[in-house]
């Protein structure tokens, strides 16, 4: 196959948001940049384009107008409660958590509206814990969703990468799939690879892997940013952890199918040291897309909090973990029950409310920055469109107007046979009897009731507290869930500078990892669990960081 050759100060490989970010850093401080991903070039932006945009603010102010005090020392003392770290790799992870903090405490959000970034005004409660004030949780709302979700956060780096490429500063190369770095003498001098067909493929469509021809780079330093392990359920399953169970035999797929890792093996056999791939993170709130763009494309319910979580036989979930509150504890709890599905039971006042799907695409009001549809999506009767389309086409919901009407469409789904019947009536009618007082046991419920001091959720996010087999909040709906493949907390282990570490500790000359690839700073800057908006935030601050040191360093 014929050969291509190209020189380049920097060589970033992967076009995702941390590429970016530091192809626009490198590329300001006037280095020559090259670019390249295996995909074709409609998928520019990668992963971050289909996010819901999330991002973890301390003490903003759309926390501050919202009534929500917050400071560095709780949102520090959040994260190492709901990071874990408890190895001798967690080194590096440590210090890039307190250095994220510090930047998402100060620079972080002014950084982004210098670029045009803005913020919807009501902040999001992810990850709510429920535990004691050092467990996992946010202690108070801090996830702030971008106005134009993912496509907002992306658009500015992606002028920037392509105000560079028409001055000649940055060259992007579509197809291009790296087999192997360059070393000379144990420095990274650029990378080799394969040089794909031509595809007319859409923004996340599986693409061909053919191969047609070779290439081979130059570089002063290169840049690994290319994402995680979500799309390759071998390697999920390869490292999934003892401490969550079994990995379910049926899962789907939250990223596309270019999420593969395989760029994992690639930077390993050049020397740099992978830690902590057994921290994974997975939701279960996962539902099948009823319109698919990837292959398993499955969907995440970003949940309000008051629908009742049952497992696949019917079985309430035990304290905290209702919808929203502990994510990898509901997968761990769930894992230990034999089956791979579990189900939300609502009523259509919960749904109107609270269900909101992740992933721009899933958000034309947010993502089209549509004011008129925003109010009529979030604040009129009806459930908003999206979630219209999956209760009247998604393979997964089930509407009734009666219980015994429900439970039996439920027990018709795939795996449904296992459901009891009088567990769920138990369940929730007893649920229900506590809703009449003021006073109630039922911890979920007293949640509800703390929730909605929040104006935030008041307003948006929580529905008031009703029995839900209440013929007037009806009809009833259930929704079977799943377990979707999201993000890699671990990755390339990295100093300060995002320098790639070897296994004796010490930088390999002329690498560097960012975003994704690099267990979003560190080698895992989350530890065990993450606290939400900290996925893209973490490829803002780690691809920042990385542009800058090697546009110092070449």
């Amino acid at each position: 196959m014929p050969l291509a050759t190209h020189s380049t100060d920097v060589l970033i490989i992967g076009w995702g948001l941390a590429g970016l970010v530091a192809a626009s850093e490198a590329a300001a401080a006037g280095k020559r940049v090259t670019i390249v991903d295996q995909e074709p070039r409609t998928n520019l932006g990668g992963q971050a384009w289909w996010s819901f945009g999330g991002l973890f603010f301390i003490d903003s102010p759309e926390q501050r107008r919202l009534g929500v005090r917050d400071s560095l020392e709780l949102a520090r003392q959040d994260w190492f409660g709901n990071a874990g770290f408890d190895r001798d790799e967690d080194l590096w992870p440590r210090r890039w958590a307190e250095a994220y903090l510090q930047f998402a405490h100060e620079e972080k959000r002014s950084w982004l509206r210098q670029k045009g970034v803005g913020f919807f005004p009501i902040v999001g409660w992810a990850e709510r814990g429920g535990y004691t004030a050092t467990g996992p949780g946010n202690s108070v709302p801090r996830f702030h969703i971008t106005w134009g979700t993912g496509p907002g956060i992306v658009a500015p780096f992606q002028a920037a990468v392509e105000d560079a490429e028409s001055r000649g500063r940055i060259t992007i190369l579509p197809r291009h799939k790296v087999t192997s770095l360059t070393t000379t003498s144990g420095v990274v001098v650029g990378a080799e690879g394969d040089i794909l067909a031509p595809s007319g493929a859409a923004r996340g469509v599986a693409s061909s892997r053919e191969a047609v021809g070779s290439f081979a780079i130059t570089a002063g330093a290169t840049i690994v940013a290319s994402g995680g392990i979500g799309g390759n359920h071998e390697l999920v399953r390869k490292w999934w952890p003892e401490r969550l169970g079994t990995p379910p035999e049926a899962m789907v797929t939250g990223v596309p199918a270019y999420v593969d890792g395989s760029m994992q093996v690639v930077t390993e056999a050049a020397g740099a040291r992978l830690i902590n791939g057994d921290r994974m993170w997975h939701y279960v709130e996962g539902i099948q897309n009823w319109d698919p763009i990837w292959p398993d494309h499955g969907i995440r319910i970003l949940p309000g909090p008051s629908s009742v979580w049952l497992d696949a036989t019917g079985t309430r979930l035990p304290v905290p973990l209702f919808p929203g509150f502990d994510t990898l504890g509901t997968l761990a709890h769930l894992r230990a029950t034999g089956y791979d599905h579990s189900w939300f039971v609502l009523s259509q006042k919960i749904i109107e409310k609270e269900f909101t799907l992740s992933g721009s695409e899933q958000n034309p009001d947010l993502t089209g920055k549509d004011v008129r549809l925003l109010a009529k999506s979030r604040l009129g009767k009806g459930a908003a469109g999206p979630v219209q389309a999956f209760m009247d086409n998604g393979a997964d919901f089930v509407v009734r107007d009666t219980l015994d009407d429900l439970i039996s469409g439920m027990r018709a789904l795939p795996g449904g046979e296992v459901l009891d019947a009088e567990r769920v009536r138990f369940e929730l009618e007893a649920r229900d009897r506590e809703v009449a007082n003021d006073f109630t046991k039922d911890a979920q419920i007293a949640m509800l009731r703390s929730a909605r001091a929040f104006r935030g959720d008041r307003l948006i996010r929580t529905a008031s507290p009703h029995r839900i087999l209440d013929p007037g909040a009806g009809p009833l709906i259930a929704v079977k869930l799943h377990v979707l493949t999201r993000k890699s907390l671990g990755g390339i282990e990295t100093d300060l500078s995002g320098r790639a570490l070897g296994a004796n500790g010490e930088p390999i000359p002329g690498l560097y990892a960012a975003g994704e690839a690099s267990g979003f700073g560190g080698g895992g800057v989350h530890g065990y669990r993450a606290l939400e908006g900290t996925f893209a935030g973490g490829c803002l601050f780690s691809g920042r960081v990385a542009g800058r040191a090697v546009a110092a360093a070449v």
